[in-house]
């Protein structure tokens, strides 16, 4: 797929932005829709119908849902709403799960219904969940349907966010669809905000990743248990780096373009509970689910019981929604049930404890986490499982390991240091000590760290052709 390089963005962006900033105003989201069609058909050139029909779908569900409720035919409404879901979910389900549950009822009764083999249309995850919300906001009457069709195409199609989130809902930007600015100061923010997120991608996320891949690469004689959770926490810096750096360019992306985008990750791994952790990583998926599934399901409304059930199911839908796999609901569950204790019981516990314990203990059950959800095989779950719960065929570690632990300690040491706040805290001190002395001086030392890691990266980027990013085959 286009899609996996990087390279291709930087082919597209300087042709579409040329463009979009010598349209007109009034002509800007046409640039913007036919862009971002151009943009997905190239890597998807017959799965862009694909959104195009979901997006003639629910552009008309969302007047006709409108002009039912302003009628006083509410019963009339709430058919289009059912409608516009189930077209969206029997989309979702089929290009995602048909495979999954016909080789789940081959497995179970010993059939042999062939496979569809249907590649993942990609994005998929994301822009239904988006137009889903719109619908389900018009019904609800957060929202006025929209009337101009290449406003609402925007919405869906736009690139930026469109392949992997952040998950914008329609109630977010529906001003910004006709009353955005581009604003000098709105691009150099965003410059900076896309350096920032392709540095991560390209010189934290793939560095993790290579090391990820070298160590669980070995065979299963030679999987020791320390070697097993170094290979796990390179796995969660690399997610961690790659999914937060599409999201930051994304939205960096977005300022450019005039608009603002939610924020979609807050040092998650400074969480000290899984319930924070969860505040914090992937913000927009968890909005998505408490606003659309969790409280209409009656939230903590109804008894304790109801709760923990509405957690588990919720979860156990997070999970589906990560992948067509086993591993992925295991995954969702693992989170659900400790999600359900901590609001039983643990949370008034842990804070009992000292900080530290409470983070480590939260971070021993996230990369266990990881575990599950990057695994997909079976055999190779149980085994990396296995291993690190102290039952490893390696023993606890071995001269491979130290190896490569000793050969990464300075990417480790940059892994530690990018999941905190202290970079940034470190950048603005220095950015005000400078403008103490100079503006001038400040924004030069700025615009020059800027580019160097514009730079690196880049290079990083030509010297390598694969650059896949993680979330695209969500």
């Amino acid at each position: 797929m286009v899609f996996s390089s990087l390279l291709f963005l930087f082919r597209f962006l300087p042709i579409f932005f040329g463009l979009y900033l010598l349209t007109p105003k009034k002509m800007k989201n046409l640039t913007l829709f036919l862009g971002s069609l151009v943009f997905y058909a190239w890597g998807e050139p017959v799965y862009v119908l694909l959104m195009l029909f979901s997006t003639v779908s629910d552009y008309f569900h969302g007047i006709w849902i409108e002009k039912s409720l302003e009628s006083g035919h509410n019963g009339r409404a709430k058919g289009f709403l059912i409608s516009s879901l189930v077209i969206n979910l029997a989309m979702l389900g089929f290009f995602k799960y048909a495979d999954f549950l016909t080789g789940s009822i081959n497995g179970l009764f010993g059939t042999a219904i062939p496979p569809l083999a249907l590649p993942l249309p990609i994005g998929i995850s994301f822009y239904t969940f988006q137009t889903m919300s719109y619908t389900i906001d018009v019904y609800r009457r957060e929202v006025k349907a929209q009337k101009n069709f290449v406003a609402f195409g925007c919405f869906v199609a736009m690139f930026p966010q469109l392949i992997a989130g952040p998950i914008v809902q329609y109630k977010m930007i529906d001003r910004q669809l006709t009353e955005r600015k581009v604003t000098l100061e709105g691009v150099t923010d965003g410059v900076r905000r896309f350096c920032v997120g392709l540095a991560k991608k390209v010189l934290l996320a793939n560095q993790a990743g290579l090391v990820y891949d070298t160590i669980l690469s070995w065979p299963a004689e030679s999987m020791s248990v320390a070697g097993t959770w170094v290979g796990i926490l390179f796995f969660a810096f690399q997610i961690y780096f790659d999914f937060s750096g599409y999201s930051d360019m994304a939205i960096g992306l977005g300022k450019m373009l005039g608009f603002t985008f939610p924020e979609n990750f807050r040092y998650p791994y400074m969480a000290d509970s899984v319930t924070d952790f969860w505040r914090r990583w992937h913000i927009t998926l968890g909005s998505w689910f408490r606003e659309y599934v969790y409280i209409p399901l009656g939230g903590n409304r109804k008894g304790v019981k109801r709760q923990v059930l509405n957690l588990l199911f919720v979860w156990m839908l997070t999970g589906i929604w990560h992948g067509a796999e086993w591993n992925f609901l295991f995954w969702g569950l693992w989170f659900g049930i400790w999600l359900a204790a901590e609001k039983l019981f643990l949370l008034s516990f842990l804070q009992k404890i000292p900080s530290v314990f409470r983070h480590i203990y939260a971070m021993l059950l996230v990369l266990a986490g990881w575990a599950m959800f990057s695994q997909t095989e079976a055999d190779q779950l149980f085994l990396v499982l296995k291993a690190m719960a102290g039952f490893a065929q390696g023993g606890f570690c071995t001269q491979e390991v130290l190896y490569q632990l000793s050969s990464n300690m300075g990417l480790l040491i940059l892994l530690c240091l990018g999941s905190t706040p202290l970079p940034a805290r470190l950048a603005f001190r220095v950015k005000e000590q400078f403008l103490k002395e100079s503006r001038i001086t400040a924004k030069v030392l700025e615009t020059a760290v800027f580019g160097i890691m514009f730079f690196f990266a880049l290079a990083f980027l030509v010297d390598s052709t694969y650059n896949p990013f993680l979330y695209y085959r969500f």
